[in-house]
């Protein structure tokens, strides 16, 4: 099944790598002169980890399940969705 908490914690995890890498080594003067001294590169790097964190954290201890079919509702949807019988 298709759970988009996870492709989003791979891309937070990612971009968020990026950004404190960024920030923690390539960061000169001129850049913390023009954010008013906040190194914002690093501190939304970290900001985008935690929340890497927290959507792997939700959808590891809330994963997605598919709903149970009841045997009424097996037997109106018919032959149709196991496909053609082998002969």
């Amino acid at each position: 099944m298709f759970d988009l908490r996870w492709i989003l914690a791979m891309l937070f995890t990612l971009y968020g790598t990026v950004l404190t890498v960024l920030g923690a080594a390539f960061t000169t003067d001129l850049d913390l002169a023009r954010a008013g001294g906040v190194n914002v590169n690093l501190w939304v790097g970290i900001g985008m980890l935690i929340g890497a964190a927290l959507f792997g954290t939700w959808a590891g201890l809330r994963p997605l399940r598919l709903p149970e079919r009841s045997g009424t509702e097996q037997a109106e949807q018919g032959p149709t969705e196991q496909g053609p019988t082998p002969s």
